[in-house]
């Protein structure tokens, strides 16, 4: 039996920046900025240390939509800005909720923010079709 969603309707999945997913991602996106994988250039750059790829994080919220609805394939859309980094030991909580439902086309509201309640994506709006 298929699944109804309605609006209104919430969901959360949890990702934890380990100490090498910075490493991991950039050897599967080609992505070697060297803020991402060499701690001492990201303390230059002012960042702290390493930091990872925004597009792995946007990539968790999109993952968080997709295990909502079931199916990676269903994704239509995906619109987020980027307002603060991610760091290796943190953990990120994205918490959705699905604000409209049109025809076969449904759009959730994506909040991420890291384990000291700061947000790590703004504005993330995910689209996903219905079937």
């Amino acid at each position: 039996m298929a699944r109804t969603f309605q609006v209104g309707d919430t969901f959360t999945h949890v990702r934890e920046c380990d100490l090498y997913r910075p490493i991991y991602y950039a050897g599967a996106s080609g992505d070697f900025n060297p803020i991402h994988i060499d701690p001492e250039v990201g303390k230059v750059a002012g960042l702290g240390g390493v930091i990872l790829q925004g597009l792995c994080t946007l990539g968790w919220a999109v993952e968080a939509v997709a295990v909502f609805v079931g199916d990676p394939g269903r994704i239509r859309r995906v619109k987020v800005r980027f307002s603060r980094p991610v760091r290796p030991e943190d953990t990120v909580t994205f918490e959705g909720k699905v604000t409209s439902i049109e025809g076969n086309r449904m759009v959730t509201e994506v909040t991420a923010t890291n384990q000291r309640g700061e947000a790590v994506l703004k504005g993330a709006v995910v689209e996903a079709s219905l079937g």
